[in-house]
């Protein structure tokens, strides 16, 4: 008899279970996903009232015609636009998801519905999916370029550089445009040619109409080039033509920020950021902000904005869980901000939840290194930095994080070789290492000059 009842019970709390999950999906399959309003800047353009009135053409549309697939895709290119312009990622990769997947389960193999699928994908940092939707696009369009580069894409951040430089150089062959550049830039960098990236980038900017946000995208990545190997004139007038092109535009506001944070101008520095993080939801340039404050005296701003971050991330994370359209993956960024909270074991926690999903990135392996630095644990993070080191890059803020943890374990000289080279240029980077790293290099200088005395 209680066996029965058990039953019972079970097949009741099932069927709860399961006509409230359809009852879930219907609700999320009939709700409509309007335009937010903008912020700063970029709500009182010509652009944003067109972008208005498009929207709401297309939503009406679709309202009429639910299976209209070129609605429903048009629809999912604004709002893949809008959350760059934005930087609302959370809501407008969730609402581009929605009508993604309404187009593809009309047709499965509608290769633009596949493209902006991986491209969602990748923006929510599910790389691995991203590469196997993008896959799956070309196999339908091998001839099409802009697929090569998501595939490009989510071979970087799965670690898979040689496959990543294979297929750029396809693309580039395909067409040489803005986006093709662009990416052949960012792998010449990451293998250690700072000059090659440069060059590709630059053809990027002159492949772009000026004022387009992809173009001052572009023309801020090779600022930010110039940045890293010291060239302090070029980034800045390459920040002020982006103002100059499109103004307001929270990346070239960052850039002129680190410049102004370069010449220890720290009020300066953080209006410019905070100017910046105000265009845009994700708040992309919190970290900057909290260096700087530090920087300025100000810890205990610099700890509240570093709480408010993990608490906004850690929200974003849970919201993830509920519904896979929201996940956005954030486990890097939430190990770095856990870091500047000196919170070192939920650090270790985030970074090795990243590295579960991709093992062979080097910016995930660079902050597990880091990670282990920070808490004292030296050699631990010599294997993960002989990873992160593979591709021979030359990026000075890596560079700087390695010398340190060379002479923390034990290898001077290798120390001392790693952080010359990484500050030879003078390159902008974090105030905090720089300091850290020149010590070291004293360090070297007053212990050979007492060596030579006695």
């Amino acid at each position: 008899y209680i066996y029965i009842l058990v039953i019972l019970f079970f097949i009741t709390a099932t069927g709860f279970i399961v006509f409230k999950y359809k009852k879930e999906e219907t609700v999320k399959a009939n709700t409509e996903y309007g335009l937010l309003e903008r912020k700063g800047q970029a709500a009182n353009t010509s652009e944003w009232t067109k972008t208005k009135t498009t929207a709401e053409t297309l939503l009406g549309k679709i309202k009429q015609q639910p299976n209209d697939v070129n609605a429903l895709l048009e629809l999912t290119a604004l709002y893949v636009k809008e959350a760059r312009v934005t930087g609302n990622h959370v809501y407008y990769d969730m609402a581009a998801m929605k009508y993604a997947d309404k187009a593809l389960k009309i047709d499965s193999v509608n290769f633009i519905g596949l493209v902006f699928k991986s491209l969602i994908q990748m923006s929510q940092h599910h790389f691995s999916d991203g590469l196997a939707t993008a896959q799956k696009a070309q196999r339908i369009n091998p001839d099409n370029a802009y697929v090569y580069g998501l595939i490009i894409d989510g071979n970087v951040e799965m670690g898979n550089y040689k496959a990543a430089v294979e297929n750029a150089d396809i693309m580039v062959s395909l067409r040489p445009d803005l986006n093709s550049y662009s990416r052949v830039s960012y792998l010449r960098e990451i293998h250690g040619d700072n000059k090659g990236a440069i060059e590709a980038m630059k053809m990027a900017v002159d492949a772009g109409a000026p004022g387009d946000e992809g173009a001052e995208w572009a023309r801020v990545q090779l600022g930010h080039l110039y940045e890293n190997i010291g060239e302090m004139k070029y980034a800045e007038m390459h920040y002020t033509i982006s103002l100059d092109q499109r103004p307001g535009y929270p990346y070239a506001l960052a850039g002129m920020a680190r410049i102004a944070l370069a010449q220890k101008d720290y009020t300066k520095a953080i209006s410019l950021f905070e100017q910046a993080n105000a265009e845009l939801e994700d708040k992309p340039f919190h970290e900057d902000l909290i260096e700087t404050y530090r920087l300025a005296g100000n810890s205990q701003k610099a700890d509240e904005m570093a709480k408010t971050a993990i608490e906004k991330m850690s929200k974003d994370a849970k919201a993830s869980e509920k519904d896979e359209n929201i996940g956005h993956y954030s486990d890097r960024e939430l190990a770095y901000a856990y870091l500047n909270v000196k919170n070192y074991d939920k650090a270790l926690e985030h970074a090795m939840l990243e590295y579960n999903r991709r093992p062979d990135n080097i910016d995930v392996n660079e902050a597990i290194a880091w990670v282990y630095y920070n808490k004292g644990e030296y050699d631990k993070a010599l294997p993960y930095l002989k990873t992160a080191l593979k591709t021979n890059s030359k990026n000075p803020t890596l560079l700087c994080r390695a010398g340190l943890i060379y002479d923390k374990t034990g290898d001077k000289p290798l120390a001392k070789t790693t952080i010359t080279k990484a500050l030879e240029t003078n390159p902008n980077i974090q105030q905090t290492l720089k300091t850290q790293s020149t010590q070291v290099l004293k360090n070297f200088s007053a212990n050979n000059s007492q060596g030579y005395k006695g």
